[in-house]
């Protein structure tokens, strides 16, 4: 551990948690009722044991909080921007077609249960991949034809948009494909053909088939009804918003410029893979890099389905992995080597694919430089848009069981299947929190070691850092940080000069941890009672306090903020320092600062960039590093356990002490507010929607380390609702102070308030919009 002495910051403990919650536990049969599926959506056949304590936090880590009645507005994911979509590896019967589409059937009616609306299956599923020269006779193109019809009539009755694999004949050019066929409600949508076909070390797949782009526009048969192929298709459904899908396969993805790529330049959202891909060792973790990196890029989703259970083992093996990624985040995997089917099933955030390309200029201009190119995947696009009747477009609507063929309305689908963080700026993963607060700190320390060296703080005797501390976790993070940098900058941290200014509700409590904080940290430490100046001032102003009235208004509050914030500027000009702001990012959101002379304003601050939630579990990871010793860490322990108060109004007998909480509401829910407004844009709607799913159930889902057991509750629709419109409007109103923010270090990729880094905003809109959307979406029982 590090030592108060020692000038290197410490290096995070703990490994992080490399297998995603709530994707892999084994197969059960379909259930009856949907807020009865497992989390983890597994399909049915097959079993893999698995530890059952690990099963059950497995499926604790995804959301549970469930509506039957369609006419929820929380009822469905279909209505807030997502996309229930599985990948899955089925066992193969190697050159049975019939039997594989039977097999696929089966798991397609379970998902179908589900309410998945992409369901992504392996290379050649109908067939098998390893068929060798089995591939071009007659007998297996046929069945593999009749395993398509099989498909087609019943997927007229299912709900998921399907994506197989199969070798299809090519008369014009007497030649086979590889293709991937995507399937919906009786109708063939899409033929993707493999463009990269490998034929080096075990791979032979030019012997046998025709690259995809080699055969663009050419047709095939299946059944009456002709087809044209294409590698450059993106499929368009219409009722759900954002969801435009590319196919590619295997190899294609494994090329220095994969075809997503162009796709998503082109408008794909969505990537399915088709892979056949044997295994060997290593080669898993190949793959999610490849398809992590693709989706972080394109800022798409990338659906994965690899061949296992079934296909030949005469020179090779397969291990059936399956994944899905998010914009480079991994929404989940299930285990390889599987017997019997598996699928991941995850719901796409459709809506943060949109957001993230809107915000990424970079993204178009990509595009236009590609322009040329994509020529080609906007002309496919527009011929499955208008090739087709209005009454067939796609639609994840529910059907009418007695066959009218009419959609009856979005069908309720559960709790979310995504991991949803109740603290998104705070993981879950201690090893990942460590890692978090080892950055955050270093960056803060950082920030303010360079603004003290620019100003000739580099040295012993210069400028020094002058902030207040009153025993409360901003101000007392600050001050950690400022010894840090003294440290680093190689200065005698007794130049650090802190004070503590009582005012009118300060309590002992609070006076006394700042003062053994400072002087455990050693720092210089003074207390300077505002109470007299605050109260002549008052009386100057005519402020009925000032003659002795009990009148606890803004003014009142104002005052000594304002009064503290004074001293701290000309102690600092009298001692040749700097005022460090200790003001948080939650704070400036809400505008939980007084403007100008007040906490608002500072020479520097370290605590801008930080939300309120994060900064306790920076002080955890301050104790649990030991970096400043046994007697600190007593302190910083004692600050944790107090509860957040401005200490502005004096409690009378019997009263509760001012709550900052209580007055302007839970910063739990706030930071969620503010991380789903900044990082993601969301509106109110979609926003409560996530907040219901994440605090709507106290057991569900996971907690990060070191949160209290009393801490931990769950928050109704109807706090949701009242708490979010009390954010809304002071996001708006508060924006003005905002717009004169000191200079502050960004610190978390979640985004900063400064009006020069990630927001701009005018202090003079309204919220009529949003609050508008909050009264007419956002449920409030």
């Amino acid at each position: 551990m590090s030592s108060a002495s020692q000038p290197t910051a410490p290096q995070p403990s703990g490994q992080h948690r490399t297998q995603p919650p709530g994707q892999n536990e084994p197969p059960s049969p379909a259930p009856a009722h949907h807020h009865d599926v497992p989390a983890s959506a597994p399909v049915p056949g097959g079993h893999v044991p698995a530890a059952p304590d690990r099963d059950h936090q497995l499926e604790r880590a995804l959301p549970t909080v469930t509506h039957d009645d369609p006419s929820d507005p929380h009822a469905s994911i279909y209505d807030h921007g997502f996309l229930r979509a599985a990948a899955v590896t089925v066992p193969v019967a190697l050159a049975d077609p019939a039997t594989n589409a039977e097999r696929h059937l089966e798991v397609l009616r379970d998902l179908d249960r589900q309410q998945v609306g992409l369901a992504v299956f392996p290379e050649l599923s109908l067939t098998g991949y390893s068929l060798d020269d089995l591939v071009l006779q007659e007998p297996l193109l046929d069945a593999a034809e009749q395993a398509i019809l099989a498909v087609v009539e019943a997927s007229r009755e299912l709900m998921p948009l399907i994506v197989l694999g199969a070798p299809l004949r090519v008369p014009a050019r007497n030649r086979v494909v590889n293709a991937a066929i995507t399937i919906h409600r009786g109708e063939i949508v899409g033929i993707h053909a493999k463009q990269h076909l490998p034929t080096y070390r075990e791979f032979y797949e030019r012997r046998w088939y025709a690259s995809g782009d080699d055969v663009c526009w050419e047709n095939v048969r299946i059944g009456r009804t002709e087809h044209q192929l294409t590698p450059h298709q993106l499929i368009e459904v219409p009722d759900v918003p954002g969801l435009s899908l590319f196919v590619e396969i295997c190899e294609d993805m494994w090329v220095p410029i994969p075809p997503s790529a162009e796709a998503a330049l082109a408008g794909a959202t969505v990537i399915a893979n088709l892979s056949g891909s044997p295994i060997t060792i290593g080669r898993a973790d190949e793959r999610k890099l490849m398809a992590r990196s693709a989706s972080a890029r394109s800022q798409a989703a990338y659906i994965y389905a690899a061949a296992g259970e079934g296909e030949s083992t005469t020179d090779l093996a397969w291990d059936g992995q399956t994944f899905i990624y998010e914009c480079g985040d991994l929404l989940g995997e299930t285990e390889r080597f599987p017997q019997g089917p598996r699928a991941t099933i995850a719901d796409i955030d459709l809506s943060r694919v949109v957001a993230e390309r809107r915000r990424m200029n970079t993204f178009d201009d990509n595009r236009r430089i590609h322009a040329e190119r994509l020529k080609e995947y906007a002309g496919s696009r527009a011929r499955l848009l208008f090739g087709v009747e209005a009454a067939d477009e796609i639609s994840f609507d529910a059907w009418d069981p007695d066959g009218d063929s009419q959609p009856v309305g979005r069908p309720a689908t559960g709790p979310l299947r995504r991991k949803l963080d109740r603290f998104p700026f705070v993981p879950d993963d201690p090893a990942r929190l460590a890692q978090d607060c080892y950055e955050a700190f270093s960056i803060q320390v950082a920030g303010l070691v360079r603004r003290l060296s620019a100003i000739g703080g580099d040295k012993p005797g210069g400028t020094k850092p002058v902030l207040g501390v009153s025993g409360g976790l901003d101000s007392t993070h600050a001050l950690l940080v400022c010894a840090r940098a003294m440290d680093l900058l190689g200065r005698d941290r007794s130049e650090i000069l802190t004070y503590t200014m009582p005012g009118f509700a300060t309590t002992e409590h609070t006076r006394s941890n700042a003062e053994l904080l400072s002087r455990a940290v050693g720092a210089s430490f003074e207390t300077i009672d505002i109470r007299p100046s605050a109260t002549q001032m008052l009386k100057d102003m005519g402020h009925p306090y000032g003659s002795g009235e009990e009148v606890y208004d803004v003014t009142f509050e104002n005052v000594q903020a304002g009064m503290r914030t004074d001293y701290l500027f000309r102690l600092a000009n009298h001692h040749g320092g700097i005022v460090v702001g200790t003001g948080d990012l939650s704070e400036l959101a809400l505008g939980w600062c007084t403007y100008g002379v007040g906490d608002h304003m500072s020479h520097y601050g370290v605590n801008a960039g930080v939300p309120k939630t994060l900064i306790q579990h920076l002080i955890r990871w301050v104790v649990a590093e030991e970096i400043f010793g046994d007697d600190a860490s007593e302190v910083l322990q004692a600050v944790l356990d107090t509860e957040i108060s401005p200490e502005l109004i004096p409690a009378r007998e019997g009263e509760k002490a001012q709550s900052t909480e209580s007055s302007i509401g839970p910063y739990a829910l706030h930071d969620f507010f503010l991380y789903h407004l900044l990082r993601r844009g969301y509106g109110p709607a979609k926003t409560a929607y996530l907040a219901h799913q994440a605090w709507g159930d106290v057991d569900a889902g996971e907690w990060p380390a070191g949160y209290s057991d009393a801490d931990k509750r769950p928050y109704s629709r109807e706090e949701i609702k009242h708490w979010l419109t009390v954010f809304v409007r002071r996001f708006f109103a508060n924006q003005f102070k905002r717009s004169a923010l000191p200079n502050a270090p960004k610190v978390l990729a979640g985004g900063s308030l400064s009006p020069r880094g990630d927001w701009r905003m005018p202090a003079d809109a309204t919220a009529k919009a949003w609050l508008a959307e909050i009264e007419r979406e956002v449920p409030g029982e």
